[in-house]
């Protein structure tokens, strides 16, 4: 297995500069919220950095330790044991560095400034100090505070980074889906060509393969140029078209389309499918299929409307092969375009519809975050 270095270097590198800001983050504010009762904000600031290191020492004890040897690993009990004493000897560190360091430093400052101050949290010996009910449980809340603000970002940050992956994972189940639902109904129009032995079989050959590259290799990509999936849509309609020659009236507009609008790739060729499928196999005799593509500010509206057959397919055969495009298109688009996407579908006696609006500006970016 080869391992790629200048990636991991650099995910490391992003990960230390997110951390560092973090406790930067967390010294500026905790200097604001002290500063007001200290000496100054630069002599708060000398006083955080004095319980940084413990705060920072107890959040990666917890985090990169605890978390993954007990809790991940389904240990609940000894991540609880685990977690009790993590929590008193934070808070018994706190309190020693409060007694050592803190106290005497913050009240030497303020006998500077005022020399009548008496501070009775100094009073008695160290054991007696160190016992102080009312310091104890002090020490417990500032000890705790900010390293399970800590703990609760971490924690949200796993719940994101797990709800991505469980999307990535879906609509790579989903594409995967489009690929052989795609090749059993292009090889059945494939076979019925073969059958009557025309000669534009090694036509449709190349035509499919060209298409299933696509779907194969370039359509992995996030986003690919609107353009180059239209291109593949009209590779599908022209395999279509040598099948049903005369006997099939279609017609596709397309307006407004530039060379810089993208779009997730295989949203629109299922719905072209589903039109051929169940509205010209499937009558006897003409049919006809319309289609409109229009984007204006990156929005974009696909209309495609076709005959329906004389007969009503069986339910069984219904069952089996009519969901499968459009159900996968519709998932899809509630996982990339949650907000900024309608599909309708509109049926009556005698033509079938769907309408797709998409904001092309609007994609959710899975795993980006």
């Amino acid at each position: 297995m080869k391992f790629n270095a200048p990636l991991i270097l650099k995910l490391r590198s992003e990960r230390f500069i997110q951390h560092g800001a973090f406790w930067i983050v967390v010294l500026l504010i905790l200097a604001t919220i002290y500063g007001v009762g200290l000496p100054g904000y630069w002599f708060a600031v000398r006083m955080i950095l004095i319980f940084m290191p413990l705060h920072m020492l107890y959040f990666y004890i917890v985090a990169y330790v605890g978390m993954p040897r007990y809790l991940f690993t389904g240990q609940y009990v000894k991540f609880c044991i685990f977690l009790i004493i993590s929590i008193f000897l934070a808070a018994f560190c706190f309190r020693l560095l409060e007694i050592l360091w803190a106290d005497p430093m913050i009240y030497k400052a303020i006998r500077k400034q005022d020399k009548t101050f008496v501070w009775h949290k100094l009073d008695g010996t160290f054991t007696e100090q160190l016992l102080k009910y009312t310091y104890i449980i002090n020490a417990f809340e500032q000890a705790n505070f900010v390293v399970w603000i800590a703990v609760a970002i971490k924690f949200f940050k796993m719940w994101y980074e797990k709800q991505q992956a469980a999307l990535e994972a879906e609509l790579i189940l989903l594409k995967g889906q489009l690929h052989p639902h795609f090749l059993f109904n292009t090889l059945n129009n494939l076979y019925a060509l073969t059958l009557c032995q025309s000669p534009r079989s090694p036509s449709v050959v190349i035509g499919l393969s060209e298409i299933l590259r696509y779907m194969l290799y370039e359509a992995n990509a996030d986003v690919v140029d609107l353009k180059r999936d239209i291109e593949i849509v009209e590779n599908y309609i022209a395999l279509e078209k040598i099948r049903y020659e005369e006997r099939l009236d279609l017609n596709f507009s397309i307006k407004g389309m530039e060379p810089d609008h993208r779009i997730v790739p295989l949203l629109i060729l299922p719905l072209v499918e589903n039109a051929f499928k169940h509205g010209t196999s499937e009558k006897i005799g003409e049919a006809w299929i319309s289609m409109d593509l229009q984007v204006r500010n990156d929005n974009l509206k696909f209309k495609i409307s076709n005959s329906k057959p004389d007969q009503p397919a069986k339910p069984d055969r219904e069952k089996n092969h009519s969901s499968i495009g459009l159900a996968n298109v519709r998932k899809r688009l509630e996982i990339l375009y949650p907000s900024a996407h309608q599909l309708r579908i509109l049926e009556e006696e005698d033509i079938f519809a769907v309408i797709l609006e998409i904001n092309l500006d609007k994609r959710l970016k899975i795993g980006e975050i």
